[in-house]
C-alpha cells in the first residue's frame, strides 16, 4: 500500500508575506495549552510554559483567524530588528495577536510545512509577557532536528532576528 503525503498547501505566499489561517475551537488557558500542546506530541520549553503560566497570558476567542507572516528576509540584516518589524506591520494595518496565535501555529502547521515557508521560526508578535526570569517574551513555533518545539523568545524592542524567522500579526477583524 502507498502512502502518499498531504500535498495540498494550506498557505500563500506574495513578495515575501505569508498567508494563513488558523481556527480555535475553544478558548484555552495557558495551563490548557501546555497540555494540549503536548498532548498533541508537541514540545513546550521552560520559559515557553511560564509566559503560558503569566497571569498577562489572555486566551483569543474561538474562531477563525487569519494570519500575515512577514518573513525575515523582507528586511536588511541590520534593520531586522522587533522595533522595525512592528513598525512595518502597523504601516500595513496588521494587528498584533494574543500568544496563544503561536501554540495555534504550532499545532495546525507541521515542521515540514514551516520549512516548505523558508523558516525555521514563526514568532506570534504579541504584547510581550515577562518569562520566569523578567524578561520580555514572545511565543513561537519552532522546528528542529529533534521535533517540534513551542517555544519563547526574548522580544526587546532592540532584539536582532534571522532571515529565517517569520513574525504573525493578524488581519483586522470585519465587526
Amino acid at each position: 500500500m502507498v502512502v502518499l503525503e498531504d500535498t495540498v498547501k494550506r498557505w500563500r505566499e506574495v513578495d515575501g508575506i505569508i498567508y494563513l489561517t488558523v481556527t480555535l475551537d475553544k478558548p484555552t488557558s495557558g495551563e490548557g495549552w501546555i497540555y494540549r500542546t503536548e498532548e498533541k506530541g508537541n514540545r513546550v520549553r521552560t520559559y515557553a510554559k511560564s509566559v503560558l503560566r503569566s497571569k498577562k497570558f489572555t486566551s483569543s476567542t474561538a474562531g477563525t483567524y487569519e494570519i500575515v507572516i512577514l518573513k525575515g528576509s523582507l528586511f536588511e540584516d541590520n534593520d531586522r530588528m522587533t522595533s522595525n518589524i512592528r513598525a512595518k506591520a502597523d504601516g500595513m494595518g496588521l494587528v498584533k495577536p494574543n500568544a496563544d496565535i503561536a501554540c495555534l501555529i504550532r499545532e495546525q502547521f507541521s515542521d515540514k510545512e514551516i520549512e516548505a515557508m523558508g523558516l525555521w521560526w514563526i514568532v506570534a508578535m504579541h504584547e510581550p509577557i515577562k518569562d520566569s526570569d523578567g524578561d520580555p517574551s514572545l511565543l513561537s513555533a519552532h522546528r528542529v532536528v529533534d521535533g517540534r518545539w513551542l517555544h519563547a523568545c526574548r522580544g526587546y524592542p532592540g532584539r536582532r532576528w534571522d532571515r529565517e524567522d517569520g513574525f504573525a500579526f493578524l488581519v483586522p477583524q470585519v465587526s
